[in-house]
């Protein structure tokens, strides 16, 4: 499941705010509930981990933590039943104060399903599971390669998950006897393109089809690699979604970790890439077809409405009511959501326009 940028945008704040709140003791309390498991039996154990907590010695931490579970306890009453993609709750004495209580309780229906069931007690809150859901979950190919070997893989976020590999039946650099030097080196070079030729086919068998495909990363030792995507071994609608090409110390499984490790650039750069990719495309209409675009949040808003907007693009910098209103309405028509950092100057002048753009999928007049 895709995060969008509004989710991504909400989860974080909502992950950053937590980040904020430390316990002087073990008394900040993290409840995940998993999507499809028995709410009333959460609060059954929560109740059960109250009796235990008065064993507790210290009677501020003791105190403190049979409060925060009372909290949870009386917010899970709010349910029903278990959200679908289950919920995170989270609650403790926030006070900065020694001796006083501020008693707070948040919760949080993620955008992509909860696999675990987690109670803890701790200083710090417990926010892995969704700071794992932050990652950026993209889809890049990755391509290792000499003359010797060939590996093909897919990024997921950091994971690298392995498609395919194949060895070369390139001859080494030691002839037999009895070969003059220039038909052995014929002969090296013959096997060297059958290689490179089937590793295009490789290529356009993992990745051509691949619909979520970001970009592919080619990479490693020596000048190979150039040989090989400059050549006519990878059919163009492959070829054109090559975005880098890196020299790399390895191939094999190696060589993809090394790939990953020294294309982070490229990755970060390609996230930026896409947001001002969005809002040129914006810009250019403004110019040339002004009746193709809209901004502000009254004439976006209406437009949206309509379901004439195709690209909805909204500044980091709104708040998240207005975030949440507007992209309730863009997807009941199917309108493509895009968040726009302020981290570029594309997003600053979004934000110079009152904070909300939109192309429209025709003109309006």
């Amino acid at each position: 499941m895709v995060i969008t940028g509004p989710q991504r945008y909400k989860l974080g704040k909502f992950v950053k705010n937590l980040e904020q709140h430390r316990g002087r003791h073990t008394e900040l309390v993290t409840v995940y509930i998993p999507q499809g498991y028995d709410i009333n039996k959460i609060n059954t154990h929560l109740a059960q981990e109250q009796g235990t907590a008065t064993n507790i010695k210290s009677k501020n931490t003791r105190d403190n933590v049979i409060a925060a579970l009372e909290k949870i306890i009386q917010h899970l009453k709010l349910f029903k039943q278990t959200p679908g993609n289950g919920l995170g709750v989270f609650a403790g004495n926030i006070s900065e104060k020694e001796g006083q209580q501020d008693y707070q309780v948040w919760s949080i229906e993620p955008p992509v399903p909860i696999q675990i069931r987690l109670y803890r007690c701790d200083k710090e809150f417990v926010l892995d599971p969704l700071r794992d859901m932050l990652e950026t979950k993209e889809i890049y190919g990755l391509v290792v390669m000499d003359r010797r070997e060939a590996n093909i893989a897919l990024l997921k976020g950091k994971t690298i998950i392995e498609l395919s590999k194949s060895k070369s039946n390139v001859p080494g650099k030691t002839r037999a006897g009895g070969q003059s030097a220039p038909r052995f080196e014929r002969l090296r070079e013959g096997a060297a393109k059958d290689f490179y030729k089937k590793i295009g086919r490789m290529m356009k068998d993992e990745f051509l089809e691949n619909k979520n495909l970001k970009g592919i990363i080619v990479g490693g030792p020596g000048p190979t690699k150039h040989d090989f995507v400059e050549g006519n071994y990878i059919t163009d609608q492959v070829k054109k979604k090559i975005i880098a090409v890196k020299d790399l110390g390895y191939t094999g499984s190696f060589g993809l970790q090394e790939l990953l490790d020294k294309s982070q650039d490229v990755l970060a750069d390609e996230e930026v890439a896409d947001e001002k990719k969005s809002m040129q495309r914006f810009f250019d209409l403004l110019n040339k077809e002004p009746n193709k675009v809209s901004y502000g949040m009254k004439e976006v808003e209406q437009n949206l409405k309509m379901g004439v907007v195709e690209v909805l693009l909204l500044s980091e910098d709104l708040e998240e009511e207005e975030i949440t209103k507007m992209e309730d309405i863009a997807k009941q028509f199917d309108s493509e959501i895009k968040m726009i950092s302020t981290e570029t100057r594309e997003g600053v002048q979004l934000r110079e326009l009152g904070k909300v753009a939109a192309v429209l999928r025709y003109e309006v007049a």
